[in-house]
């Protein structure tokens, strides 16, 4: 017997006809057994417990992405109130489980790497601990990214994607010591660069008067790097954007001063760019350190405004 939807309900649903599933144990097998061979280039005699966890999060991924860009399409087409939600903490945890399911399959990925002969609870303890956030902070944004997904809200979240997070802690000689925490050195299965869309943002300079107006010059340019994260609604097939800013700078390396024998300088400009999203919180006991947090919130906002603003006129011009 089908139960018909309240009208809310259906607002809260995306259609995905026509679009392929991960409906079986066998196809799950085929999607894994595909990545496992093209993406990654193994085969089971020399695959690591890694290459099988990075094969089922692009097979899981499959699935995941036609339901993103039919999300962004209905979005385009339907013109909806959006919600812009800016945080520089997302305490999202580990992807894999919760979009398997998300998406409902969860069982059937079970099954197919049961009959693979691998632990799926083992995989999912492989994932690196996405670290973009740090306790109650973080924490309520990612619960904030979910629920607006689930609830069918046209939200996109924007944040920093930094390299190497809060710190790891290791006990040595009974002492506790911070390290870094290098949670992208293996890679991110579930981001997607999108280096088109790099944005310039100015710091410093002055402000020079014109005849008509005023002109910011001098300034120092650091690009910001998107990468987008799906957030996938629970059992709606809604999947939303978190968008995270990385920071480039516009000359990663000066020939010049390389052939001078001038080695640090001719990665010095670099360096100082990309320091911006090097870790969440740095120490601020110093003024460098406050210079660099300010640095951090200004550098996320200006780059989020001008997605702002970019997406807002064209939309108000038809």
């Amino acid at each position: 017997m089908s139960v018909l939807k309240s009208d809310i309900e259906k607002r809260k649903q995306i259609s995905v006809r026509g679009i392929a599933d991960i409906e079986n144990v066998t196809t799950v097998k085929k999607y894994f057994n595909r990545h496992l061979h093209f993406t990654l280039v193994k085969d089971r005699n020399v695959a690591t417990p890694r290459d099988y966890y990075f094969a089922l999060a692009f097979a899981v991924r499959d699935n995941l992405v036609s339901r993103w860009i039919r999300t962004q399409q209905h979005y385009f087409e339907t013109d909806p109130k959006r919600v812009y939600y800016l945080s520089l903490e997302y305490y999202m945890g580990r992807s894999l489980q919760n979009t398997m399911i998300n998406l409902g399959i969860q069982s059937a990925i079970d099954e197919a790497m049961y009959q693979l002969g691998l632990d799926i609870e083992e995989l999912e303890a492989i994932e690196e601990d996405a670290g973009l956030g740090n306790g109650g902070l973080g924490r309520l944004a990612a619960c904030f990214l979910d629920s607006m997904a689930t609830l069918g809200l046209a939200a996109y979240g924007y944040g920093i994607r930094y390299e190497y997070g809060i710190f790891a802690q290791k006990i040595k000689n009974g002492e506790q010591t911070e390290e870094p925490d290098d949670w992208l050195r293996y890679g991110n299965p579930w981001e997607k660069a999108r280096p088109e869309y790099m944005i310039p943002v100015n710091f410093y300079g002055r402000v020079e008067e014109l005849g008509k107006g005023k002109a910011w010059v001098d300034t120092q340019v650091v690009f910001a790097m998107p990468y987008d994260n799906p957030i996938p609604g629970y059992g709606n097939n809604v999947v939303n954007t978190m968008r995270l800013w990385s920071a480039k700078s516009p000359v990663d390396f000066n020939l010049k001063f390389f052939n001078d024998g001038d080695y640090i300088q001719a990665v010095l400009d670099r360096n100082l760019a990309e320091n911006i999203t090097r870790v969440l919180y740095p120490n601020d006991n110093k003024f460098e350190g406050k210079e660099l947090r300010l640095k951090q919130e200004y550098f996320m906002c200006a780059a989020t405004l001008q997605v702002y603003l970019q997406s807002y006129i064209p939309i108000q011009a038809q």
